[in-house]
Protein backbone atom coordinates (compact mmCIF):
# COMPACT_ATOMS: atom_id res chain seq x y z
CA UNK A 1 0.00 0.00 0.00
CA UNK A 2 1.72 3.06 -1.12
CA UNK A 3 1.61 6.13 1.36
CA UNK A 4 -1.28 8.35 0.96
CA UNK A 5 0.82 11.34 0.16
CA UNK A 6 2.57 9.92 -2.89
CA UNK A 7 -0.47 10.94 -4.90
CA UNK A 8 0.97 14.62 -4.44
CA UNK A 9 4.24 14.18 -5.82
CA UNK A 10 5.16 14.04 -9.30
CA UNK A 11 7.57 10.73 -9.08
CA UNK A 12 7.60 8.38 -11.42
CA UNK A 13 5.58 5.44 -9.54
CA UNK A 14 8.12 2.84 -11.53
CA UNK A 15 10.87 3.68 -9.52
CA UNK A 16 11.24 3.65 -5.52
CA UNK A 17 12.80 6.67 -5.15
CA UNK A 18 14.86 6.50 -1.73
CA UNK A 19 16.71 9.90 -2.77
CA UNK A 20 15.38 12.58 -1.42
CA UNK A 21 18.22 14.28 -0.16
CA UNK A 22 19.81 15.24 -3.73
CA UNK A 23 17.46 17.34 -5.17
CA UNK A 24 14.12 17.01 -3.72
CA UNK A 25 10.77 16.49 -4.84
CA UNK A 26 8.43 19.16 -5.96
CA UNK A 27 4.32 18.74 -4.25
CA UNK A 28 1.69 18.58 -7.45
CA UNK A 29 0.27 22.37 -5.94
CA UNK A 30 3.71 23.98 -5.38
CA UNK A 31 4.44 22.98 -9.01
CA UNK A 32 1.17 24.28 -9.80
CA UNK A 33 2.04 27.58 -8.19
CA UNK A 34 5.73 27.47 -9.65
CA UNK A 35 3.95 27.33 -13.22
CA UNK A 36 1.77 29.91 -11.94
CA UNK A 37 3.56 32.73 -11.49
CA UNK A 38 6.38 31.84 -14.55
CA UNK A 39 2.58 32.58 -16.75
CA UNK A 40 2.61 35.95 -14.62
CA UNK A 41 5.93 36.77 -15.66
CA UNK A 42 5.58 35.70 -19.11
CA UNK A 43 2.29 37.45 -19.38
CA UNK A 44 4.22 41.15 -18.89
CA UNK A 45 7.61 41.16 -18.39
CA UNK A 46 8.57 44.38 -17.90
CA UNK A 47 5.61 44.70 -15.23
CA UNK A 48 6.98 41.43 -13.27
CA UNK A 49 10.53 42.35 -13.61
CA UNK A 50 9.93 45.90 -12.40
CA UNK A 51 12.23 46.36 -9.54
CA UNK A 52 9.82 47.49 -6.64
CA UNK A 53 6.90 45.32 -7.41
CA UNK A 54 9.60 42.63 -7.34
CA UNK A 55 11.06 43.83 -3.63
CA UNK A 56 7.91 43.42 -3.05
CA UNK A 57 7.59 40.12 -3.93
CA UNK A 58 10.60 39.14 -2.02
CA UNK A 59 10.12 40.65 0.69
CA UNK A 60 6.67 38.36 1.22
CA UNK A 61 9.51 35.33 0.74
CA UNK A 62 11.85 36.55 3.02
CA UNK A 63 9.16 37.09 5.72
CA UNK A 64 7.28 33.17 5.50
CA UNK A 65 10.96 31.78 5.26
CA UNK A 66 12.07 33.87 8.06
CA UNK A 67 9.57 32.28 10.28
CA UNK A 68 11.01 28.72 9.35
CA UNK A 69 14.23 29.28 9.96
CA UNK A 70 14.65 31.99 12.75
CA UNK A 71 15.50 34.60 11.02
CA UNK A 72 15.08 38.21 10.12
CA UNK A 73 13.37 38.51 7.18
CA UNK A 74 16.36 41.43 6.32
CA UNK A 75 19.19 38.86 6.67
CA UNK A 76 18.16 36.30 3.32
CA UNK A 77 18.70 37.19 0.01
CA UNK A 78 17.60 34.70 -2.41
CA UNK A 79 20.26 32.33 -4.23
CA UNK A 80 19.34 29.88 -6.93
CA UNK A 81 20.79 26.86 -4.74
CA UNK A 82 23.62 26.60 -1.80
CA UNK A 83 26.54 25.91 -4.10
CA UNK A 84 25.68 29.40 -5.59
CA UNK A 85 25.43 30.95 -2.51
CA UNK A 86 28.37 29.39 -0.56
CA UNK A 87 30.73 30.85 -3.89
CA UNK A 88 29.17 34.28 -3.30
CA UNK A 89 30.63 34.00 0.27
CA UNK A 90 33.93 31.86 -0.74
CA UNK A 91 34.39 34.29 -3.44
CA UNK A 92 34.05 37.71 -1.69
CA UNK A 93 36.15 37.13 1.33
CA UNK A 94 39.18 39.08 1.35
CA UNK A 95 41.37 36.28 1.73
CA UNK A 96 45.71 36.84 1.88
CA UNK A 97 48.67 34.43 1.38
CA UNK A 98 49.11 32.14 3.88
CA UNK A 99 45.59 32.72 5.55
CA UNK A 100 43.98 29.79 6.27
CA UNK A 101 40.66 28.00 5.51
CA UNK A 102 39.84 25.45 8.25
CA UNK A 103 37.14 22.51 7.26
CA UNK A 104 36.47 18.95 8.15
CA UNK A 105 37.22 15.38 5.76
CA UNK A 106 33.03 15.36 5.95
CA UNK A 107 32.41 17.98 2.94
CA UNK A 108 30.13 18.07 -0.13
CA UNK A 109 32.82 17.45 -2.89
CA UNK A 110 31.38 20.70 -5.05
CA UNK A 111 32.28 23.36 -2.01
CA UNK A 112 35.93 21.73 -1.75
CA UNK A 113 36.64 22.28 -5.31
CA UNK A 114 35.42 26.17 -4.58
CA UNK A 115 37.65 26.57 -1.79
CA UNK A 116 40.92 25.28 -3.85
CA UNK A 117 39.62 27.19 -6.34
CA UNK A 118 39.17 30.44 -3.80
CA UNK A 119 42.59 29.26 -2.62
CA UNK A 120 44.62 28.72 -5.69
CA UNK A 121 43.34 32.41 -6.90
CA UNK A 122 44.17 33.90 -2.86
CA UNK A 123 47.05 31.81 -1.80
CA UNK A 124 45.15 30.93 0.80
CA UNK A 125 45.49 27.31 2.50
CA UNK A 126 42.92 24.76 3.01
CA UNK A 127 43.54 22.51 6.00
CA UNK A 128 40.82 19.96 7.24
CA UNK A 129 40.72 17.93 10.28
CA UNK A 130 39.56 14.36 10.72
CA UNK A 131 36.21 14.42 12.55
CA UNK A 132 36.10 11.11 14.97
CA UNK A 133 33.99 8.47 14.11
CA UNK A 134 31.89 6.72 15.34
CA UNK A 135 30.59 10.60 16.58
CA UNK A 136 29.57 10.05 20.02
CA UNK A 137 29.61 13.71 21.95
CA UNK A 138 29.04 17.23 20.66
CA UNK A 139 32.49 17.61 22.51
CA UNK A 140 34.40 15.14 20.64
CA UNK A 141 33.09 17.04 17.38
CA UNK A 142 34.22 20.61 19.32
CA UNK A 143 37.58 19.48 20.40
CA UNK A 144 38.87 17.84 17.04
CA UNK A 145 37.58 21.11 15.10
CA UNK A 146 38.91 23.63 17.50
CA UNK A 147 42.51 21.87 17.62
CA UNK A 148 42.92 22.39 13.71
CA UNK A 149 42.47 26.00 14.41
CA UNK A 150 45.83 27.93 14.22
CA UNK A 151 46.39 31.35 14.32
CA UNK A 152 46.28 31.84 10.49
CA UNK A 153 42.74 30.56 10.34
CA UNK A 154 40.05 33.22 9.06
CA UNK A 155 37.31 31.18 7.85
CA UNK A 156 35.85 27.81 9.53
CA UNK A 157 33.61 26.44 6.78
CA UNK A 158 31.45 23.55 8.00
CA UNK A 159 28.40 21.54 7.06
CA UNK A 160 25.47 21.28 9.35
CA UNK A 161 24.25 18.35 7.56
CA UNK A 162 26.72 16.52 5.94
CA UNK A 163 26.45 15.23 2.54
CA UNK A 164 28.30 11.93 2.18
CA UNK A 165 28.06 11.02 5.43
CA UNK A 166 24.35 12.39 6.42
CA UNK A 167 25.54 13.05 10.21
CA UNK A 168 24.39 16.82 12.17
CA UNK A 169 27.29 17.97 13.41
CA UNK A 170 26.63 20.47 16.61
CA UNK A 171 28.06 24.02 15.63
CA UNK A 172 26.94 26.72 18.44
CA UNK A 173 29.58 25.55 20.33
CA UNK A 174 32.10 25.94 17.49
CA UNK A 175 30.43 28.89 16.61
CA UNK A 176 30.85 30.58 19.37
CA UNK A 177 34.57 29.95 20.06
CA UNK A 178 35.04 30.98 15.91
CA UNK A 179 33.79 34.33 17.27
CA UNK A 180 35.92 34.83 20.02
CA UNK A 181 38.79 34.25 18.27
CA UNK A 182 38.00 36.60 15.67
CA UNK A 183 37.42 33.90 13.23
CA UNK A 184 34.50 33.98 9.95
CA UNK A 185 31.84 31.20 10.37
CA UNK A 186 30.52 29.83 6.97
CA UNK A 187 28.29 26.85 7.06
CA UNK A 188 26.58 24.80 4.05
CA UNK A 189 23.32 24.29 5.48
CA UNK A 190 22.01 22.50 1.89
CA UNK A 191 20.41 20.10 3.83
CA UNK A 192 19.14 22.16 6.97
CA UNK A 193 16.46 23.72 6.02
CA UNK A 194 13.46 21.39 6.90
CA UNK A 195 15.22 18.56 7.80
CA UNK A 196 16.18 19.72 11.69
CA UNK A 197 14.78 22.86 13.45
CA UNK A 198 16.53 26.19 12.69
CA UNK A 199 17.12 29.17 14.51
CA UNK A 200 19.61 30.97 12.64
CA UNK A 201 20.16 34.00 14.72
CA UNK A 202 20.55 32.15 18.13
CA UNK A 203 22.71 29.85 16.18
CA UNK A 204 24.69 33.02 14.98
CA UNK A 205 26.51 31.87 12.16
CA UNK A 206 28.14 34.62 10.17
CA UNK A 207 27.01 33.51 6.91
CA UNK A 208 24.53 30.23 6.70
CA UNK A 209 23.10 28.94 3.27
CA UNK A 210 20.28 27.24 2.63
CA UNK A 211 18.17 25.29 -0.03
CA UNK A 212 14.38 25.44 -0.03
CA UNK A 213 14.15 22.28 -3.22
CA UNK A 214 15.17 19.78 -0.59
CA UNK A 215 13.56 19.55 2.60
CA UNK A 216 10.89 22.27 2.20
CA UNK A 217 10.22 20.93 -0.87
CA UNK A 218 10.31 23.92 -2.92
CA UNK A 219 11.05 23.78 -6.74
CA UNK A 220 14.52 23.66 -7.91
CA UNK A 221 16.01 27.20 -7.89
CA UNK A 222 15.20 28.39 -4.83
CA UNK A 223 17.72 28.79 -2.10
CA UNK A 224 18.91 31.55 0.86
CA UNK A 225 22.11 33.33 2.09
CA UNK A 226 21.57 34.15 5.52
CA UNK A 227 24.55 36.83 6.51
CA UNK A 228 24.44 38.80 10.04
CA UNK A 229 23.63 42.33 9.70
CA UNK A 230 27.37 43.45 10.74
CA UNK A 231 29.01 41.11 8.36
CA UNK A 232 26.76 41.47 5.23
CA UNK A 233 29.25 44.51 3.91
CA UNK A 234 31.86 41.77 3.22
CA UNK A 235 29.73 39.91 0.61
CA UNK A 236 29.21 40.49 -3.40
CA UNK A 237 26.71 38.83 -5.38
CA UNK A 238 28.22 37.00 -7.90
CA UNK A 239 26.68 38.95 -10.87
CA UNK A 240 27.19 42.83 -10.25
CA UNK A 241 23.71 44.39 -12.02
CA UNK A 242 21.72 47.15 -11.37
CA UNK A 243 20.83 46.44 -7.53
CA UNK A 244 24.99 46.58 -6.27
CA UNK A 245 25.78 50.10 -4.96
CA UNK A 246 29.46 51.26 -5.00
CA UNK A 247 28.63 52.50 -1.59
CA UNK A 248 28.12 49.16 -0.54
CA UNK A 249 25.34 51.59 2.38
CA UNK A 250 22.31 51.79 3.12
CA UNK A 251 19.41 51.91 1.45
CA UNK A 252 20.26 50.22 -1.77
CA UNK A 253 19.50 51.64 -5.43
CA UNK A 254 15.43 50.05 -5.34
CA UNK A 255 15.17 51.34 -1.44
CA UNK A 256 16.08 48.40 0.32
CA UNK A 257 19.68 47.56 2.19
CA UNK A 258 22.79 47.91 0.05
CA UNK A 259 22.59 43.50 0.84
CA UNK A 260 18.84 42.57 -0.25
CA UNK A 261 19.06 45.23 -3.56
CA UNK A 262 22.13 43.64 -4.66
CA UNK A 263 21.81 40.35 -4.22
CA UNK A 264 18.06 40.91 -5.30
CA UNK A 265 18.62 42.70 -8.78
CA UNK A 266 21.04 40.35 -10.53
CA UNK A 267 19.97 40.82 -14.32
CA UNK A 268 17.04 38.89 -15.76
CA UNK A 269 16.72 36.06 -13.54
CA UNK A 270 13.40 33.47 -13.24
CA UNK A 271 12.30 33.88 -9.75
CA UNK A 272 9.37 31.43 -9.77
CA UNK A 273 10.67 29.12 -7.97
CA UNK A 274 11.81 31.30 -4.95
CA UNK A 275 8.29 33.43 -5.34
CA UNK A 276 6.76 29.63 -4.89
CA UNK A 277 8.61 28.90 -1.16
CA UNK A 278 5.34 29.98 0.98
CA UNK A 279 3.13 27.59 -1.06
CA UNK A 280 5.65 25.02 -0.07
CA UNK A 281 5.63 26.14 3.71
CA UNK A 282 1.49 25.37 3.37
CA UNK A 283 1.42 22.45 1.96
CA UNK A 284 3.71 21.46 4.48
CA UNK A 285 1.14 22.56 7.25
CA UNK A 286 -1.71 21.86 5.40
CA UNK A 287 -0.43 17.83 5.72
CA UNK A 288 0.63 18.24 9.06
CA UNK A 289 4.33 17.64 8.24
CA UNK A 290 5.94 17.10 11.41
CA UNK A 291 3.81 14.02 12.51
CA UNK A 292 5.27 12.95 8.85
CA UNK A 293 8.67 13.85 9.08
CA UNK A 294 8.35 11.43 12.81
CA UNK A 295 7.14 8.74 10.92
CA UNK A 296 10.25 9.42 8.10
CA UNK A 297 12.52 9.65 11.21
CA UNK A 298 11.25 6.19 12.48
CA UNK A 299 11.02 4.15 8.83
CA UNK A 300 14.73 5.11 7.68
CA UNK A 301 16.01 4.77 11.39
CA UNK A 302 14.36 1.22 11.19
CA UNK A 303 15.71 0.53 8.07
CA UNK A 304 19.02 1.41 8.81
CA UNK A 305 18.83 -0.93 12.13
CA UNK A 306 17.98 -3.85 9.84
CA UNK A 307 20.83 -3.76 7.30
CA UNK A 308 23.46 -2.70 9.64
CA UNK A 309 22.07 -5.83 11.29
CA UNK A 310 22.68 -7.39 7.82
CA UNK A 311 26.07 -6.43 7.68
CA UNK A 312 27.59 -6.58 11.14
CA UNK A 313 28.97 -2.92 10.32
CA UNK A 314 28.05 -0.64 13.16
CA UNK A 315 27.12 2.87 12.36
CA UNK A 316 29.00 6.46 11.79
CA UNK A 317 27.44 7.41 14.32
CA UNK A 318 25.61 7.85 17.90
CA UNK A 319 21.39 8.43 17.16
CA UNK A 320 21.87 12.16 17.97
CA UNK A 321 24.30 12.88 15.52
CA UNK A 322 22.31 10.87 12.45
CA UNK A 323 20.22 13.17 10.59
CA UNK A 324 16.93 12.60 10.92
CA UNK A 325 15.55 10.97 7.32
CA UNK A 326 18.34 10.85 5.90
CA UNK A 327 20.85 7.71 7.03
CA UNK A 328 24.27 7.15 5.29
CA UNK A 329 24.30 3.11 6.23
CA UNK A 330 28.12 1.46 5.62
CA UNK A 331 27.67 -1.47 3.77
CA UNK A 332 30.74 -4.26 2.40
CA UNK A 333 32.64 -2.88 0.21
CA UNK A 334 31.27 -2.52 -3.64
CA UNK A 335 32.02 -0.83 -6.35
CA UNK A 336 29.84 2.25 -5.73
CA UNK A 337 28.31 2.65 -9.06
CA UNK A 338 27.95 -0.60 -10.37
CA UNK A 339 25.22 -1.23 -7.21
CA UNK A 340 23.83 1.80 -7.73
CA UNK A 341 23.75 0.93 -11.61
CA UNK A 342 22.65 -2.26 -10.91
CA UNK A 343 20.08 -1.86 -7.91
CA UNK A 344 18.17 0.69 -10.05
CA UNK A 345 18.21 -1.29 -13.18
CA UNK A 346 16.81 -4.54 -11.81
CA UNK A 347 15.46 -3.41 -8.92
CA UNK A 348 13.75 0.06 -9.89
CA UNK A 349 15.73 1.43 -6.55
CA UNK A 350 17.07 5.27 -7.07
CA UNK A 351 19.42 5.29 -3.89
CA UNK A 352 22.67 6.92 -3.40
CA UNK A 353 26.03 4.56 -3.13
CA UNK A 354 29.35 6.53 -2.14
CA UNK A 355 32.94 5.73 -1.74
CA UNK A 356 33.69 7.67 1.12
CA UNK A 357 37.20 7.62 3.33
CA UNK A 358 37.56 3.53 1.91
CA UNK A 359 33.99 2.86 3.19
CA UNK A 360 30.66 2.03 0.78
CA UNK A 361 28.28 4.01 1.91
CA UNK A 362 24.76 3.37 0.85
CA UNK A 363 22.77 7.25 1.86
CA UNK A 364 19.09 6.62 2.38
CA UNK A 365 16.65 9.32 2.22
CA UNK A 366 13.07 8.80 3.54
CA UNK A 367 10.17 11.50 2.62
CA UNK A 368 6.52 11.51 2.87
CA UNK A 369 5.69 9.90 -0.05
CA UNK A 370 7.72 6.60 0.88
CA UNK A 371 6.55 4.00 3.15
CA UNK A 372 7.74 0.62 4.59
CA UNK A 373 7.14 -1.31 1.18
CA UNK A 374 9.52 1.16 -0.54
CA UNK A 375 12.14 0.43 2.15
CA UNK A 376 11.47 -2.95 2.68
CA UNK A 377 12.75 -3.30 -1.61
CA UNK A 378 15.89 -1.81 -0.09
CA UNK A 379 16.34 -3.94 2.04
CA UNK A 380 15.58 -7.30 0.24
CA UNK A 381 17.67 -5.60 -2.65
CA UNK A 382 20.64 -5.37 -0.49
CA UNK A 383 20.17 -8.50 1.37
CA UNK A 384 20.40 -10.28 -2.21
CA UNK A 385 23.62 -8.42 -3.76
CA UNK A 386 25.55 -8.98 -0.08
CA UNK A 387 24.34 -13.24 0.11
CA UNK A 388 26.03 -13.43 -3.71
Amino acid sequence: MASPLARHFLLDPRVTFLNHGSYGACPRPVFATYRRWQRRLEAQPVAFMDPHHLAARFADVRRSLASEVGADPDDLVWVTNATAGLNAVARSLDLKPGDEVLTTDHEYAALEKTWAFVAARTGAIVRRVEVPLPLVSEEAFTDAVLAGVTARTRVLFLSHVTSPTALVFPLAKVIAAARERGVLTVIDGAHGPGLVPLDLDALGADFYVGNCHKWLMAPKGAGFLHARRDRQFLLAPAVISHGWTEAGGSPGPFGQSAFLDAFGFQGTRDPAAWLAVPAALRFRDDHDWASVAKQCRNLASETARVIQGITGIPPLAASDFCAPQMMAIPIPERDPVALHDWLLRVHGIEVPVIRWRGRTIVRLSVQGYNDAGDTGRLVAALREELGR
